[in-house]
């Protein structure tokens, strides 16, 4: 079992908050507007990506809890790699939380299978979260953004993602027995400038403009490859026999 130790910010200061998701759910096209998925549609579709149009939006993704990690570095096999900042909710103790996140997704990889790229590429999950109690009232105002190798890549307001409770609702219509404490990666927005870039480091934010609250994440991809020396590294793709 997956546990993840987390803080939750308070008033009085961040509290811990020790948790064991036993099901990782990522969503896909999980905006309020179908529409504007459709800019993200079009940039990985760019990349080769093809995405099971014929399923009703949001598209549910199942994943093992252990393709998420907290951690800062995160081993890749190539190149074209890239992160993507989400809203992240934790359902646990009867009680729901949100956070940031960056499903950091192997752009080759995907375009064989979204469902194996995202159980292969690590789900980075960022150590401090909100109570969705304490957030749901500004949750309009909320900003989420993405920088990558330190320059702005994605930002968009947190509310054209459906509500967190709404999204809940869904999983519990299309999800045949929810488990008592899960995770959910809620979907991303298109990057500024409409193209899906790679890079080494990566960071996320959700962020209140109102109040200056936010939470963070920071992280870098290692290329694991480049560690053998050229004439001993296997490839990706082995040529037929």
């Amino acid at each position: 079992m997956t546990t993840f130790s987390l803080r939750v910010a308070a008033p009085g200061g961040d509290e811990p908050l020790s948790a064991s998701p036993t099901r990782l759910y990522n969503l896909g096209s999980a905006t309020v507007d179908s529409t504007a998925a459709e800019a993200h549609q079009r940039e990985v579709a760019d990349v080769g990506v093809r995405i099971a149009f014929d399923v009703p939006a949001p598209r549910i993704y199942p994943m093992a809890v252990g393709s998420v990690t907290t951690d800062d570095v995160v081993g890749v096999h190539s190149g074209h790699t890239s992160g993507e900042a989400e809203v992240v909710l934790l359902v646990s103790g009867g009680e729901l939380y949100v956070g940031v996140g960056s499903d950091h997704t192997d752009r080759e990889l995907e375009r064989l299978s979204i469902l194996w790229s995202k159980q292969y590429s690590p789900s980075v999950l960022g150590g401090r979260v909100w109570r969705w109690a304490d957030v749901e009232p500004v949750w309009d105002r909320l900003v989420l953004e993405s920088t990558v190798d330190d320059e702005l890549y994605q930002s968009s307001p947190a509310s054209v993602f459906l509500p967190p409770p709404e999204i809940l609702k869904v999983l519990g219509e299309r999800v045949t027995e929810l488990p008592e404490s899960y995770l959910v990666f809620c979907g991303t927005y298109t990057s500024i400038d409409n193209r899906i870039r790679h890079g080494e480091r990566w960071t996320a934010a959700l962020r209140d403009p109102g109040t200056g609250a936010r939470l963070d994440l920071s992280y870098r991809v290692v290329d694991l490859l480049a560690e053998i020396e050229p004439g001993f590294r296997v490839p990706l793709r082995p040529k037929e026999r």
